[in-house]
């Protein structure tokens, strides 16, 4: 299915969401509702979030084809993103961003957080390489997980980074 250029109504005018549904299953994801919520949220903390996003969301299958050919990972991961290397600009595409939903929906119920919680995640995170933001060393990962926990925390979802709290498995 090709991207919805349309506008949605409660999308900040600087960046705009085009959602390419291209393959799996999202229909129970709440996709548009949620990537609304997640871009407003980003927007409100990151000043100068401008330009044109095109979110694919797929399956794993494709998203193994696009990891292997462009980053020589034969396996699929939850999100790609794509840069596309031109300046930020409101009419400017900045890049792409790519979800697995089988592996969103694995990752999710391994850590028991709810499908949508996990999807929003990925789409603020995807959206920060977008505009520069990377994990490659300690201090910018640091800073990256710093925003995209305080963003989730404006959306009422819990740090994904946070540890688990651990049960007591052991008799005293």
């Amino acid at each position: 299915m090709a991207p919805d250029p349309a506008s949605r109504p409660g999308l900040p005018a600087r960046l705009q969401i085009e959602i390419a549904e291209e393959a799996g299953d999202w229909s129970d994801v709440g996709a548009a509702a949620r990537v609304d919520a997640a871009v407003g949220a980003l927007s409100a903390r990151v000043g100068d979030a401008e330009g044109i996003v095109v979110l694919a969301l797929a399956d794993d299958a494709m998203v193994r084809d696009l990891n292997r050919r462009f980053r020589g990972k034969d396996k699929p991961t939850n999100v790609l993103s794509f840069p596309s290397g031109e300046p930020g600009g409101a009419d400017t595409h900045i890049g792409d961003v790519i979800l697995a939903i089988e592996t969103l929906r694995r990752e999710a119920a391994a850590d028991g957080k709810p499908v949508g919680d996990h999807f929003a995640h990925l789409v603020i995170h995807g959206i920060l390489h977008l505009m520069g933001y990377d994990h490659e060393s300690d201090d910018d990962a640091k800073r990256m997980e710093c925003l995209e926990t305080a963003i989730l925390a404006d959306l009422g979802i819990d740090d994904p980074y946070a540890e688990p709290a651990i049960a007591d498995s052991e008799p005293r």
